[in-house]
């Protein structure tokens, strides 16, 4: 059985220990310690790292009663080792984990919503909440409150409650373990059972912000943070807000809407620049009846995007009886856009494998238009002349007309 320093002191950054047993574990080692300051992944709380004896710590988890820690490399010498942990990683996790608890208890305060599950990720926590909807109003009430706690400065502490005595701690949930349970309190706001690492009081948490929220399962699921992740959210999010209030050459109170005018403004060029696109290509494609005489229109293009050179197919087929073999090479890919009339006898999906013959890519469609996207590979030329001779073996005496 490993002694678990991490209960007695949340706060311990090194510890001595010694090697009780050394094993393999996940094609790596492991060695197991008389006891240990290293949290356990558990309760939704990621394990601690750091180093023991020198070897880093990749993980920590419980087998039985003993608490196993994956290493990144062998330990030689003797079984007298010293441990220091990652004393940012495991106060972080000390500030999400408390703040939870704040965090949970408020909405029972507030909404009576009884948290379902819990998770501390690496970059954002997360609360589902057994609620079916909440509004705007709601939420700021929850991590007002919430926050209020925070200010408070409340002592957080926790101790052990024998079965007999379990019955007299108002619990803001049902233990789910029998026997002993050990408790974490939130001075007068909160008892929670609960084998994590907290705070020493409410004020060490820091900020409680919860950023975006989303609906799992008929519940709510709401992403959090906590001190140290909302301090540096809140620094990205002004950094990017004042980028876009500065291009915007507006306030930052302003930002939003000037975003606002600045898409419809951009949705209405959109609509204007693809009228004058459809005017365009269909000037281009009568110019190009009128030049090239005959049942096929074959080109590469370098100048054109694909949508263009699309539009432009699409334009020509519709006025004519025509057959289109269009190439544009791209910057970094190729596209192939062939089209053809109605009125003509041919099945233009019958070139998709004759073009994949010679290029890395992917494509399909219907009998009248196929579009091919391709990896820059060899002259395109080659390929337009190959679909060309694919189609002349269909429709012999075309070349004639």
């Amino acid at each position: 059985m490993t002694k678990k320093l991490y209960f007695e002191d949340a706060y311990l950054k090194e510890f001595d220990g010694r090697i009780q047993e050394r094993l393999v574990r996940e094609g790596r080692p492991a060695v197991v310690l008389d006891q240990t300051g290293f949290y356990p992944e558990s309760g939704g709380q990621p394990s601690d790292r750091g180093t023991l004896g020198g070897a880093g710590v990749l993980h920590v988890f419980e087998d039985g009663e003993r608490i196993v820690h994956l290493l990144d490399r062998e330990l030689s010498g003797t079984d007298d080792v010293r441990s220091v942990l990652d004393w940012d990683r495991r106060f972080d996790h000390m500030q999400q984990h408390s703040g939870q608890h704040v965090l949970s208890q408020c909405f029972v305060e507030v909404l009576d919503g009884e948290t379902q599950s819990f998770h501390l990720g690496d970059q954002v926590s997360t609360l589902e909440i057994g609620i079916g909807e909440i509004s705007d109003a709601d939420l700021e009430k929850v991590e007002s409150r919430a926050n209020e706690v925070v200010f408070e400065d409340r002592e957080i502490r926790t101790y052990s409650v024998p079965p007999e005595s379990i019955g007299s701690v108002p619990l803001r949930r049902p233990p789910k373990k029998e026997g002993t349970i050990r408790v974490v309190e939130v001075s007068g706001f909160d008892f929670s059972a609960c084998g994590g690492t907290h705070c020493r009081r409410t004020g060490e948490i820091g900020l409680i912000k919860i950023i975006r929220w989303d609906k799992i399962r008929n519940n709510l699921r709401f992403e959090f943070l906590c001190g140290g992740r909302a301090r540096q959210d809140y620094r990205d999010k002004n950094r990017t807000l004042l980028e876009i209030s500065q291009k915007l050459s507006v306030h930052e109170r302003e930002a939003a809407a000037a975003v606002e005018k600045t898409i419809q403004e951009a949705r209405q060029s959109r609509k204007r620049l693809r009228r004058l696109q459809e005017a365009l290509a269909g000037f281009e494609a009568s110019e190009t009846i009128e030049r090239e005489a005959g049942w096929l229109v074959k080109r590469v293009w370098t100048e054109k995007t694909a949508e263009e050179v699309k539009l432009l197919a699409l334009h020509i087929v519709r006025l004519a009886e025509r057959a289109v073999l269009f190439a544009v090479r791209g910057a970094e890919r190729d596209h192939f856009i062939f089209a053809c009339s109605e009125k003509m006898p041919l099945n233009l999906r019958e070139l998709v494998p004759v073009v994949m013959e010679r290029v890395k890519g992917k494509g399909g469609g219907g009998s009248t238009l196929v579009e091919i996207v391709a990896e820059k590979g060899p002259e395109l030329e080659g390929i337009l002349a190959a679909a060309e001779g694919y189609l002349k073996t269909k429709l012999p005496g075309l070349e004639r007309k």
